[in-house]
């Protein structure tokens, strides 16, 4: 007698209570339980072709490298939107940004508020402390480059511009100005020339933490009305 019986089709049938083959019972041929995810399934054995694993994990590769891709994305954009600058507040015109920048020439530059300006004769940020004649000879003048120069308005006034192809950021005539008159001159970031790197060179040996970043939208610290000597 067998274990099987044919139907009236020809179709074999089992008798009910009978045990199916091995291979038919493949945990494979089974969808995960209801609820159960592709990754839960594959921690308890149920239903996950290597096909399924291999796109699982190349999905998250892709996850990984799209954030990593926004990560530097930002950090591009939070860079271009912040320039390197000086707070003339902070500035004690060590010297170090006429030689710490990356440029052959300093980005450094001096500038002029014309409206702090005393217009004086005896300039102390353009003449020599103790000046042979208060006129425009090299021996009588600060800055070692020439690059502050000086026009005759009327008697006793003179005016005092800075000449940017010529000025290297030594910041002497800076601080002459602040240690006699009234800081009408001052150290700023040329952004016509900085590279804006990611860590400014002088920033990084500026003993008095003077450097800082701050808007591209504002990208100078001036003193005084309006931003004459820009």
């Amino acid at each position: 007698m067998t274990d099987e019986s044919s139907n009236a089709s020809g179709e074999r049938r089992r008798p009910a209570g009978s045990v199916r083959h091995p291979a038919e019972h493949s945990a494979a041929n089974e969808p995960p339980p209801s609820g159960q995810t592709l990754a839960a399934a594959q921690v308890t054995g149920q239903g996950l072709s290597r096909r399924d694993w291999l796109k699982g994990g190349a999905r998250g590769v892709g996850l990984l490298g799209f954030g990593a891709a926004a990560g530097f994305l930002g950090t591009r954009e939070s860079k271009a939107a912040t320039r390197w600058q000086i707070d003339p507040n902070q500035c004690i015109q060590c010297g170090r940004c006429a030689t710490a920048c990356v440029l052959e020439v300093s980005a450094v530059k001096c500038v002029h508020s014309f409206s702090m300006c005393g217009y004086c004769k005896l300039c102390t940020g353009y003449f020599e402390p103790e000046p042979i004649n208060l006129d425009e000879g090299a021996e009588n003048q600060l800055c070692p480059t020439g690059a502050l120069q000086r026009k005759f308005i009327e008697d006793p006034y003179y005016e005092y511009s800075i000449n940017k192809d010529l000025c290297v950021g030594c910041g002497k005539c800076v601080k002459g100005c602040n240690m006699f008159g009234n800081g009408s001159l001052y150290l700023q970031v040329s952004h016509d020339r900085c590279v804006n790197c990611n860590i400014c060179a002088i920033a990084r040996e500026c003993p008095a933490q003077a450097f800082r970043q701050v808007p591209v939208t504002k990208p100078y610290l001036l003193r005084g009305k309006g931003a004459a000597g820009k």
